[in-house]
């Protein structure tokens, strides 16, 4: 059975989990390295597209955009 478990790695390489891990005999894992910036980002374009599709928002907008 596979399962993910949120941690951080430190400079030195050292994983600090978020949760308590146990494993009943040695594991393979697998690490990946997120980009927090981005992850962040992506995480919010849902929230702010409401609001940017908005009619009100391209009126406010419209004097920066002279070809439209």
């Amino acid at each position: 059975m596979m399962q993910a478990v949120r941690a951080t790695i430190d400079p030195q390489g050292r994983i600090h989990y978020t949760e308590p891990v146990r494993v009943d005999a040695p594991r393979q894992a697998l690490v990946i390295f997120l980009d927090e910036g981005n992850e962040t980002a992506l995480l919010a374009q849902p929230a702010l597209a409401s609001d940017w599709l908005k009619p009100e928002e391209d009126t406010a907008w419209a004097h920066l955009q002279p070809g439209k």
